[in-house]
């Protein structure tokens, strides 16, 4: 890509995971994430483990909002009744990122076959900043932020900012 087609801007990253058993000190999955985010460059200035509740992941989405540009909630995303971290964020987006979630089913495929279809993931955009769900494993977030998040998350930050503030 062009670089004049990239507007210069500080990407700040929020790390929710959602989870009913892990704690901070328990959380691999969210550690790989925010080792990988300050390893790009982006600060990770906010992080919170959460139940698999809607409310709750709903109102730590938002205050993460608050304090990011780039937020990542990992975990709720597969087809078990409680995981709803998919029913509670995607009415938050404006705008959906279809293509991440077909490009992230299809990495997830080349690494664990048809078993990637059941992966929810989605991404958005609110109030010009880039929000991704995706699943809970470590394997799955190192490869959704290696992979997608990391390349092209200033990409998308330069188009959802675009006639913002």
């Amino acid at each position: 890509m062009e670089s004049n087609h990239l507007k210069p801007l500080t990407v700040n990253g929020a790390v929710i995971t959602v989870s009913s058993t892990r704690k901070p000190e328990t959380d691999t999955s969210g550690k790989a994430l925010m080792d990988l985010l300050s390893a790009a460059g982006i600060e990770v200035t906010h992080y919170a483990v959460i139940p698999d509740d809607q409310e709750r992941i709903r109102s730590e989405v938002r205050a993460a909002l608050l304090r990011a540009n780039c937020v990542v909630v990992t975990g709720g995303t597969g087809l078990t009744p409680d995981d709803v971290t998919i029913e509670a964020v995607a009415p938050l987006l404006e705008k959906t990122i279809d293509g991440f979630g077909e490009l992230f089913r299809l990495k997830s495929y080349e690494e664990i076959g048809t078993a990637a279809i059941l992966s929810r993931a989605i991404a958005g955009v609110v109030d010009g900043r880039a929000v991704f769900c995706i699943p809970g494993s470590t394997k799955a977030v190192t490869l959704a932020a290696r992979e997608i998040i990391i390349p092209e998350v200033r990409h998308i930050l330069t188009h959802a900012s675009a006639g913002q503030r």
